[in-house]
């Protein structure tokens, strides 16, 4: 289901400010974020839902930023730095097989994967190191784009992160966007 990787001055476009009358990640994010959680953004790009969430989370909480390609992590860290968030935020760059998040296991409160998933190869794979990354109650937040993927496609996707083990929460409103809210189970909880 991979569609290839998003180029980079696909991210300029989606970084501009006008996007937020449309996606605001404010308002998108901020119902499942606090002060002080770890957050992984998942294909970050140049950060425009990491900024936000660096601001909610704050000084006491850290974004983990992850992206395969060096020059949007690049474009991320100047509007970091500008934003004087640079303290709050983590860059990596990640293989196309792995996030390289394998240090995080069982830390992370909530992961963001917006418009990334049908870029990933192994969307299976990805959904494994996500769901090992956070702590149990933590979730997972991902939209797809509805003008690139179909609903039987997004289907596959949410049936394929299910099978990781998350639980269905919601399906969150986001303009032009199926969404889907997961959580990693509380040991002892039935799936």
């Amino acid at each position: 289901m991979a569609h290839g990787v998003c180029p980079i001055w696909v991210g300029y476009f989606l970084s501009i400010p006008l996007r937020k009358l449309v996606q605001n990640p404010k308002k998108i994010l901020s119902p499942y974020l606090a002060d002080g959680m770890k957050v992984l953004d998942i294909g970050c790009a140049m950060g425009f839902f990491s900024l936000q969430m660096a601001r909610i989370v704050g000084p006491g909480g850290r974004v983990i930023c992850v992206d395969v390609q060096q020059r949007m992590i690049d474009v991320l860290v100047k509007r970091a730095r500008r934003a004087g968030l640079l303290e709050i935020i983590e860059t990596r760059v990640c293989g196309r097989d792995s996030l390289g998040i394998e240090d995080l296991d069982g830390q992370m409160d909530f992961a963001c994967a917006f418009a990334v998933a049908h870029e990933v190869p192994d969307s299976a794979a990805m959904f494994s190191q996500v769901y090992r990354a956070l702590k149990q109650g933590g979730r997972m937040f991902l939209a797809e784009p509805k003008g690139h993927i179909s609903e039987d496609e997004f289907g596959i996707t949410v049936s394929t992160a299910s099978k990781t083990g998350f639980e269905i929460v919601s399906n969150p409103d986001v303009a032009r966007s199926r969404t889907v809210l997961w959580e990693k189970p509380e040991q002892g909880r039935s799936m």
